[in-house]
């Protein structure tokens, strides 16, 4: 075996020589760490005297299928690469250098394997991409200014990375792991190829099972690569379900890779059925191009969280009296009409000072998430709930006929009195006698307190809190 202890020595880095075993077809017996030189050691084994020479590189390291890739790729070309890439396993960024060196040795093909990591991003590294890439790239970022609606951008940035790729599919799938949820965001597939469906179909409550596969697939690395029938056979091995499901679609080739932030993954983007001999272009475009969109995305659900709470009432979920002021001045203005017919409720809670009198604020809460879970609960598709004060609410239903605002009515008013459920008073109004909203809110409001009066006049046992004079 050919000694490389004066290479290694010459390394003030970490750094190791690896060979690829052409004998071995394929599993981690093909992939092999020769010698490391100290720094090497010390961060693959407790004490030097654990270290081993010639064996599986998975003594040191977790299998690593972006790895195994990478070593291919140096071995068939006798070409160096260079790749800089966010890696889970260590939660940092590493630049990584594999390096062709001669051998004597027809059954083995010998790299020089060095790294760096770094807790955070460089960003002059990142840039330190090829001219073709980078012209990819910036044209990506300017996609992503050409509208203010995101999901536009996306599917026009979605193209064009397609379009880059030259694959039959690009796509990128949001996930929520924690509360095991997923969605598609954008797709881009070649409509003149039989075998492209749109993954919306694909998409059913099963197919959970699959996004869970891809973890273990990317295995804590920066992305999972599928270039023959090899790959596929081992990939097939820890994710039988996602396999079978790309070879139900006819996807032969993949390059897939994690989307994160804040250390978490929040979806992923994929290549689908590329040439081969762009498999390292396509790796660096969409390496660089996840990092970029990574930070869009989450900025993009940050704000629409912001947004969802700025107009959402935290204790009951509905839309709080912000999200009423806004709806009524967007109809108004006529930046967003309430469509007519539409039919306008006031609902108040009764009770609600008396309970939080004599039993503690928490049963007035409870009482208060009570009467949302009631509105809630109408049938109807066109109800809009607002709480627009500490025990009123309103609905507006836009398109809603007669006969469907008289059934809301009704159905409302049997369930104002159950026994051991929260009661409330029910006033409303129907565009057919008011078209002008703000006018139709007072009527109903008026009904409403009329309601009201006759309830406490029944219930003299409630103080009647904030009563008309």
């Amino acid at each position: 075996m050919v000694d490389f202890k004066n290479i290694l020595e010459s390394f003030a880095g970490v750094a190791a020589v690896l060979a690829v075993d052409l004998t071995v077809e394929h599993g981690d017996d093909r992939y092999r760490v020769i010698d490391g030189n100290y720094a090497y050691k010390r961060t693959v084994v407790q004490s030097l005297d654990e270290f081993e020479k010639d064996v599986p590189y998975t003594r040191y390291i977790p299998k690593a299928a972006n790895f195994e890739a990478l070593c291919e790729s140096v071995a068939n070309t006798g070409k160096p690469v260079h790749s800089y890439f966010d890696i889970e396993l260590y939660n940092s960024w590493m630049e990584v250098f594999y390096l062709p060196l001669a051998s004597d040795d027809p059954n083995r093909k010998y790299i020089l394997f060095s790294y760096e990591m770094n807790p955070k991003a460089d960003i002059d590294k990142l840039a330190d991409i090829s001219s073709e890439t980078a012209t990819n790239v910036l044209k990506t970022c300017l996609k992503l200014r050409e509208t203010v609606d995101f999901r536009e951008s996306m599917q026009s940035v979605i193209k064009d990375i397609r379009r880059q790729c030259g694959s039959e599919r690009c796509s990128i799938l949001l996930t929520d792991y924690e509360n095991r949820e997923y969605s598609l965001l954008c797709e881009d597939y070649n409509p003149d190829d039989p075998n492209q469906r749109p993954l919306d179909s694909f998409l059913t409550e099963e197919f959970y099972a699959v996004i869970d596969t891809w973890p273990r697939l990317i295995n804590k690395s920066n992305c999972f690569t599928i270039t023959n029938v090899k790959d596929m056979e081992e990939a097939h091995k820890i994710a039988p379900e996602w396999i079978d499901s790309l070879r139900f679609a006819g996807v032969e080739t993949l390059v897939i890779y994690p989307l994160r932030s804040d250390n978490k993954t929040i979806g992923y983007i994929w290549a689908g059925n590329f040439p081969v001999e762009k498999t390292l272009m396509i790796k660096e475009t969409l390496g660089v191009t996840a990092f970029i969109l990574s930070a869009e995305i989450a900025n993009e659900q940050n704000v629409r969280k912001m947004k969802i709470m700025s107009y959402t009432d935290l204790l009951t979920g509905v839309y709080n009296r912000n999200a009423m002021n806004n709806r009524i001045s967007e109809d108004v203005n006529g930046t967003r009409l309430i469509k007519k017919p539409f039919g306008v409720f006031f609902i108040d809670v009764n009770g609600l000072k008396t309970i939080n009198d004599t039993q503690g604020h928490l049963a007035g809460d409870n009482l208060l998430k009570d009467v949302a879970l009631t509105l809630k609960e109408l049938e109807g598709d066109n109800i809009e709930i607002y709480r627009v004060g500490g025990d009123e609410f309103l609905i507006i239903t836009p398109l809603t006929s007669p006969a469907e605002f008289l059934k809301l009515e009704e159905e409302l008013k049997s369930k104002c009195e159950l026994p051991n459920r929260a009661h409330f008073a029910v006033g409303s109004c129907h565009s057919d006698e008011n078209d002008d909203v703000r006018k139709a809110m007072q009527k109903a409001d008026a009904r409403m307190y009329e309601v009201k009066e006759e309830y406490y006049s029944r219930h003299p046992e409630y103080e009647w809190h904030n009563k008309p004079v």
